[in-house]
């Protein structure tokens, strides 16, 4: 919304001066009166006095209001949403060919329903970069953290089973995820581990593991699928206890799909709402107008016949 204002509205009474002066305050003449020219000055100086008139007043009137300052003022509000960081941790191991965890299709196995389930969460997270940290055998970097939500689908999409071996490395992983989030300078990094075994390949200990966690700034959620008894319930809750997070379990795809919905909801985007006011001083225009105004006048009260 725009509003029009003066900065300092009680200058614009000096213009009440000037016109009680032009009523009250006759300048005195130092000209000879000649009776019988007077004709010929009211032929040809009629025109040229009414120009000057206004002129002189244009230029006046246009000095008081540059001198009030005009002002446009606009007020509107600026939302801005705070993204975060975010490392998907995706098991590839061969535990994850096993199908049925979709009991809508059975031939999907784990792993094409998680990426199904991770690309709907990358979707959703319009304001945050994310990254991919695949593991099996060994754990790599499949996405470093990016916007580009077309990309990330994509990486996710090509991720096949076998790639990173058979075996199960996730405190590897995790080594990954917090090296790639300790370069990070988001106000919130977050780490979504998932997984269907326990782990048996990893080089870093599981105390090791813990404690970078735990000194980590970043928030950890874990997630087993599958069989409780195929997973390490209390492995995953202890690191989740240590990352500040949530441990979850589940057992088919619908679960999947709603626990991370609730990450989602949990990790909502913060809105920042500011109230913003804008001003554009319009003096510039009314004093442009009062020099010019000036010079002319200036130029025809000294020009020939006058």
């Amino acid at each position: 919304m725009s509003q029009f204002s003066f900065e300092y509205p009680y200058l614009l009474g000096i213009i009440l001066l000037f016109l009680l002066c032009a009523r009250y305050c006759r300048e005195r003449s130092r000209a000879i009166y000649f009776p019988h020219i007077e004709r010929l000055l009211l032929q040809g100086g009629a025109k040229k006095s009414s120009l000057l008139l206004w002129l002189k007043w244009i230029g006046i009137v246009g000095a008081v209001v540059a001198l009030a300052s005009p002002v446009l003022t606009k007020e509107y509000q600026n939302s801005h949403k705070e993204g975060r960081d975010i490392v998907l941790v995706i098991d590839a191991s061969d535990s994850m060919r096993q199908r049925g965890f979709d009991p809508n299709d059975i031939r999907k196995n784990k792993f094409d329903v998680v990426k199904e389930v991770v690309n709907d969460f990358i979707d959703k997270r319009s304001n945050d970069r994310i990254g991919v940290v695949t593991f099996a055998d060994v754990a790599f970097i499949a996405s470093p953290l990016t916007f580009e939500k077309k990309f990330l689908k994509d990486i996710v999409a090509y991720q096949q089973l076998g790639i990173a071996g058979k075996r199960t490395a996730i405190n590897d992983a995790l080594v990954q995820t917090y090296g790639m989030l300790s370069k990070s300078k988001a106000k919130s990094k977050i780490a979504i581990l998932l997984t269907d075994g326990r782990d048996n390949m990893s080089k870093v200990a599981f105390e090791d593991i813990k404690n970078i966690v735990a000194k980590s700034d970043v928030k950890l959620y874990t997630i087993g699928i599958g069989s409780p008894r195929d997973y390490n319930g209390r492995y995953l809750q202890a690191l989740a206890d240590a990352g500040k997070g949530r441990a979850y379990g589940a057992h088919n795809s619908e679960m999947l799909t709603e626990i991370y919905r609730e990450i989602d909801k949990l990790e909502a985007s913060q809105l920042n709402d500011k109230k913003v006011v804008q001003h554009t001083y319009l003096y510039i225009y009314p004093l442009f107008l009062a020099i010019l105004a000036l010079l002319f006048f200036v130029y025809f009260r000294n020009a020939r016949g006058a």
